[in-house]
């Protein structure tokens, strides 16, 4: 019995393991491609909060500045895309790079899918998440250089050592104020930071404005 129960737990992190393991990056095109500046597009929200996409898309350019990039001002960038009648995410997600680098002159495209964003009630706890993935691509060629992904949890850092009764109440009141001040603005911000922070695991290469441009340790 004791070996079965050796076995069964060693399959078990083995399995963990293999789950949390991150497959590296290739950073050879990113290196060969070395933009300086990044046009950000309006993510595309899968979740069923409307406020996903905007509200990803005010968090995403401080990461990127602290990276090193210029990045296009977002409010130019939206006030372009309407001026030319789109509005949509969809709809911009269409364009092709070609006709973004003619229209934007910027060296690089940040493509953005919001896949969680919100606040849920789960019986005995009240939980905001915001999950992203991101693309790099070169707008001069179509080549994707970099991708990532990102999840942030207002649950990261909250206790759950209170009684049942505690827990349901606390439960209820977190998930209305919550949602009251848009709590997953706040994830959002520490879920961007997450994804496009250079200098990290996986993470973006630093920028020619950043004064550890090319010391990367990849």
């Amino acid at each position: 019995m004791s070996r079965l129960l050796v076995f069964i737990s060693l399959a078990f992190t083995l399995a963990l393991t293999g789950c949390a393991k991150n497959t590296p990056q290739d950073y050879t095109a990113f290196k060969q491609s070395k933009p300086r500046s990044i046009l950000v597009l309006p993510p595309l929200n899968q979740s069923p909060d409307v406020k996903a996409s905007h509200s990803v898309l005010s968090q995403v350019t401080f990461p990127l500045a602290e990276a090193g990039y210029y990045v296009l001002p977002v409010a130019v960038v939206e006030e372009t895309f309407k001026h030319n009648g789109m509005t949509m995410p969809q709809d911009i997600r269409g364009v092709s790079a070609a006709k973004l680098h003619q229209i934007f002159g910027a060296d690089a495209v940040l493509y953005i899918d919001v896949t969680d964003y919100g606040t849920q009630y789960q019986v005995i706890s009240s939980e905001t998440r915001v999950t992203a993935t991101a693309k790099l691509a070169d707008l001069r060629t179509g080549q994707t250089l970099w991708s990532g992904q990102a999840s942030a949890s207002s649950n990261e850092q909250r206790s759950n050592n209170n009684g049942l009764l505690s827990m349901l109440i606390t439960a209820a009141i977190t998930q209305v104020a919550d949602n009251l001040m848009d709590k997953g603005h706040d994830i959002a911000e520490i879920t961007s930071n997450r994804m496009l922070s250079a200098g990290v695991p996986g993470g973006l290469l630093y920028g020619p404005y950043s004064p550890s441009y090319g010391k990367d340790r990849i």
